[in-house]
This record gives C-alpha cells, sequence and structure tokens, in this order.
C-alpha cells in the first residue's frame, strides 16, 4: 500500500469500529443497546489496535490530522506529505462514518432521538461550556501526542532518518491501543474525546450529506477539530523542549 491509501483504510477501519459500537450502543433496537461507556472506550481503543495494525507498515499510522501536524510540528515527519496524510484520513474517515450508517440503517430509521444518531457520527460535550470543553479536546489530543512521541524514539528526526515510519503504530499497535482506551476511560466524559478532526469533522460531514434527521450542531464543530490541533501542537513543542 501507498502512504495514502494506507492512511484512508486504516481512518475508515477506526471510524467504522469506533462509531460502529457508538451506534451499536445507542440506536434503537440493536443487540447492544445501553450497554455502556465501558463497551464504547473498549471498542473505540480496539478500533484504532486495528486501524493501526493495517496501515502502520506503510504509512506509520496516523489516522489523526492532530498527529501528522504534531509530528511535522516535532521535526520528525515531513511537511511535504502533510496534505496528502490529512486528504486520507479526512476520506477515509468519511468512508467509515458511511459504512456505519448503511451497517445501521435499520436502527436509524427506528430511531427517534436525534442527538443520539448524530452520537452515532461525531461528539458532543457532556455540559456545553465552550472554554472547557476546549480544555478537555486540548489536554486529551497533548496526552496522546505527547505519550505517542515517547513510544517513538526519541533520536529519531528528519535529519537521522528521513524514511523511519513515525505515528501511532511507532511500537506496534497494542501501546497505542491501551494509550487510548485509558484516555477514553479517564478523560472522555466530558467531550466524549474526539481528539481527532478526521474522527470528528469527516463524520459530521457524512451526518449533514446522509438522510439522518436533526442539526450536525456545526456551532460545536470547531471545538473537536481546534482542541486537538492545539494539543498536538504544545505537546510537540514540550517534547522538543524536554528532549
Amino acid at each position: 500500500m501507498t502512504p495514502f491509501t494506507a492512511e484512508l483504510i486504516g481512518t475508515m477501519l477506526l471510524i467504522l469500529l469506533g462509531n460502529g459500537v457508538v451506534a451499536n450502543v445507542v440506536l434503537k433496537d440493536t443487540k447492544g443497546n445501553n450497554s455502556g461507556w465501558i463497551v464504547i472506550t473498549t471498542a473505540w481503543a480496539l478500533a484504532v489496535f486495528v486501524g493501526v495494525t493495517v496501515a502502520g507498515p506503510a504509512s506509520g499510522a496516523h489516522l489523526n490530522p492532530a498527529v501528522t501536524l504534531g509530528l511535522a510540528v516535532a521535526g520528525k515527519f515531513s511537511w511535504d506529505l502533510v496534505p496528502t496524510y490529512i486528504a486520507a484520513q479526512m476520506l477515509g474517515g468519511m468512508l467509515g462514518a458511511f459504512l456505519v450508517w448503511l451497517f445501521n440503517k435499520d436502527h436509524f430509521a427506528i430511531t427517534e432521538d436525534e442527538g443520539a444518531k448524530l452520537a452515532c457520527f461525531s461528539t458532543g460535550p457532556a455540559i456545553r461550556n465552550t472554554f472547557s470543553n476546549l480544555i478537555s479536546e486540548i489536554i486529551g489530543t497533548f496526552v496522546l501526542v505527547f505519550v505517542i512521541f515517547h513510544f517513538s524514539d526519541p533520536s529519531i528526526s528528519l535529519n537521522a532518518d528521513p524514511t523511519a515510519k513515525v505515528g501511532l503504530g511507532s511500537v506496534g499497535a497494542l501501546p497505542v491501543t491501551l494509550l487510548v482506551w485509558a484516555i477514553g476511560l479517564s478523560l472522555g466524559g466530558t467531550t466524549g474525546y474526539a481528539i481527532n478532526p478526521a474522527r470528528d469533522l469527516a463524520p459530521r460531514i457524512m451526518h449533514a450529506i446522509l438522510p439522518v434527521k436533526g442539526s450536525s450542531d456545526w456551532e460545536y464543530a470547531w471545538i473537536p477539530v481546534a482542541g486537538p490541533i492545539l494539543g498536538a501542537v504544545v505537546a510537540a513543542v514540550l517534547f522538543g523542549i524536554i528532549h
């Protein structure tokens, strides 16, 4: 696979399985209806495992524009490749969201709660407070990216090895799976821990396109984009200072 294809397919699988578990928990009359937060956070972590396993060898498995930007800011990834990676991640996120809708189409049709249906695509705050919600996304993504840097060999840089595949899969899929699980369990309760613009914005676009009733909540949509980007930049800067 090319890096573009790897990022597209990896992100598609991430969203299919990640948003798929949300649909299984919140949509009416599914076998997993009301099975709870532990089920959601566990399956999201395993969705990361699947995406990283597939994409890692070819692209390093970023699967997240915030990770891509953070690695570029830290000098571990070429800025020339950033647009290609982000485009692939966004397309993969949209495709994964479409597949979630297609897979659960009958259950979307009988679910009356428009908020539950939106949750199968994108995140939303438990308590709507712009500053608090933004801080939640910044901190959650900071933890994600800062720890990912420590999964990688700190000596790896573009100068040392321009071909190094850095990303979520730097040391295999299991460590980042446990990291995302920990973030979801500990930091996910306030905003649903988007920590990934492609995980939130791409499916939100599909929610607006597909015949799913209800608002796509564009007023909130900038927070799960800006927060992760800011968190990743802070992580990259701090990593550069201490190493």
